[in-house]
């Protein structure tokens, strides 16, 4: 391995030399702390920034075992770390001079919720730290500015290191508090499924986000306050005592008027399946980590999906056990993502009325009365709802503003009035009885939906050759000319889970579709790879990725599913 002189000494050598003679620095280099590995260089001062990388020894490096020996800990440690390094080279980004993307210095920018990144890895045996970057290696024109990398990579980069990455320099009683707040979400986590609850919400979160474009809580948000009747306490072992509400599993309803807080709610649900930072306001709101939003998705695509619980005897004789679709309906798609969810193993679905298709959630007594049953092939949601937390163990949370249909068949009725939620649910019973349900004859037999599709090679896409994946934020992937419509699977939360997405597509086309391992066990695959190689290795690049973020299996799989190319 070359020394770290060895680098200054070649990029002296190299100055203002053509641009590709940056090529030449490619490799490892020992500096006193760590190892500095150049793993990809640009090819000219405005294409994407070089890769590089610093591997810490992790008895340099002195970070105690306790504070990664659990895989939520590490994770809680990396996204710690990761967001300090962050803040240290912002101080020093595009201080070095020259054109183009010169002198950029970049990692991942972390958002509210705690993700398993690529941007820094700890090895659970050894406490041995990665971090991976970008530089923007310094240029005038095309002729190199050495001059200015050598302050990136002498001045600048080690006094970043050091501030971030060796636990005797870093703020040890953040580092503390923010394992004992991953200590205290988990613990949340195992306590929720052992008492039969769907979620939880501890009382003085905050739920209101900033803006619509921003995560961030509102400023002076109205503190939630759970009623009395579904208050739980949970023993935490930092924390101590904390209080909440506790929603059941079964069937939980959402109502209230518009602008009250119901999809405030909702929304926090939804992205309770992550842990958040301390000062996010959610801190405390957990959710099965399984836990899937549903919605209409008109458009998208739709590949051999058993969708026969929902939809029967189309007029044109379309085969709804193994459904085939390039432009779905509302209620096709939204039966479609029931199914696929259930494929994907979740236990709790999430419905905004909103943004769900009406036909598919509900039909009423006087359009029963003008269509009759045996004219009408959607049997809706709510007859099904009932049957597939008691057979299926998939319990729901339903928003719903204008139709009270369901007040009938919810264990649980939550009434938000400005953002403060009441237990209605004897209420809304006793209301109900003055408006029965219409008895749904005829009604259908559920069956379980059957998940065994097994995908073949599309061998269009093997026979691409190379394969461009670019992210379109968290709206989609565009894959050579295909693009993934991932803009309403919105548990997504950061594009650099949409980056992983991509890839996941790519190894699953070229090393696991075989025409006979079904989508599970594909993506199993796919999980135990990443599980066992790291996060990175599905990339299978010549160099590691800088900016990746693990999704869930559940968008992993829908992914999949809203891919086109898709051969079943």
């Amino acid at each position: 391995m070359k020394s770290a002189q060895d680098l200054r000494k070649l990029l002296n050598e190299i100055h203002r030399k053509s641009y590709p003679a940056y090529k030449g620095t490619k490799g490892s280099y020992r500096f006193a702390d760590y190892i500095l590995q150049i793993d990809h260089v640009q090819g000219d001062p405005f294409a994407s920034p070089s890769k590089v990388s610093v591997a810490i020894d992790g008895q340099l490096a002195r970070f105690p075992k306790q504070l990664f020996d659990k895989k939520y800990k590490r994770i809680a440690l990396q996204d710690y770390l990761t967001r300090v390094f962050y803040q240290k080279i912002e101080r020093f980004n595009f201080k070095a001079k020259g054109s183009g993307k010169s002198g950029l210095l970049s990692v991942s920018r972390c958002g509210q919720e705690i993700l398993e990144r690529t941007a820094c890895t700890i090895d659970p045996a050894n406490g041995n730290v990665l971090v991976r970057m970008e530089v923007g290696f310094p240029a005038n024109g095309r002729t190199i500015n050495s001059g200015e990398l050598i302050k990136i990579f002498f001045e600048f980069l080690p006094e970043c290191v050091k501030e971030s990455f060796f636990y005797p320099c870093a703020d040890q009683k953040k580092i503390e508090q923010t394992i004992f707040l991953a200590e205290d979400q988990q613990v949340i986590r195992e306590e929720i499924l052992k008492r039969n609850l769907s979620a939880f919400v501890a009382n003085g979160s905050i739920l209101p986000r900033e803006s619509g474009i921003s995560s961030r809580p509102m400023k002076n948000g109205v503190p939630f306050r759970s009623p009395k009747e579904m208050e739980v306490e949970i023993e935490l072992p930092h924390r101590g005592k904390i209080t909440g509400m506790g929603i059941p599993c079964g069937i939980t309803l959402i109502v209230g008027g518009g602008y009250h807080g119901k999809s405030t709610l909702l929304n926090a649900l939804e992205v309770g399946v992550y842990n958040h930072i301390a000062g996010d306001g959610r801190e405390y709101v957990i959710s099965d980590d399984t836990a899937v939003k549903l919605r209409a998705e008109d458009g998208r695509s739709i590949k051999k999906t058993d969708i026969s619980m929902f939809i029967n005897n189309l007029p044109n004789k379309k085969n709804t056990e193994a459904f085939y679709t390039e432009d779905a309906s509302g209620s096709t798609s939204q039966a479609a993502n029931v199914v696929e969810a259930i494929e994907a193993g979740s236990r709790l679905f999430l419905i905004d009325e909103d943004t769900s298709a009406t036909n598919f959630m509900i039909r009423d007594e006087l359009m029963q009365r003008v269509v009759a049953r045996e004219k009408e092939p959607i049997t809706p949601f709510i007859d099904r709802v009932r049957e597939l937390y008691e057979k299926e163990g998939v319990s729901s949370i339903i928003v719903a503003g204008s139709s009270g249909s369901y007040f009938h068949i919810a264990d649980t009725i939550i009434q938000m009035e400005q953002y403060e939620p009441a237990e209605i649910t004897a209420f809304a019973k006793q209301e109900a009885a003055a408006f029965p349900l219409p008895v749904s004859e005829g009604k259908r037999e559920m069956k379980k939906p059957s998940v065994l599709r097994s995908a073949e090679k599309n061998r269009t896409f093997a026979d691409r050759g190379k394969v461009k994946i670019k992210a379109m934020g968290k709206d989609g992937i565009q894959m050579n000319r295909e693009t993934i419509e991932l803009r309403y699977v919105e548990q997504i939360v950061d594009t650099e889970q949409t980056n992983v997405l991509g890839y996941l597509v790519k190894y699953a086309e070229q090393n696991l579709f075989d025409g006979k391992k079904t989508i599970q066990q594909v993506v199993d695959a796919m999980e135990q790879k990443m599980e066992r190689d790291g996060l990175a290795s599905i990339a299978e690049s010549s160099y590691l990725p800088v900016n990746f973020a693990m999704p869930r299996k559940q968008e992993i799989f829908a992914c999949l599913n809203r891919y086109r190319g898709l051969r079943l």
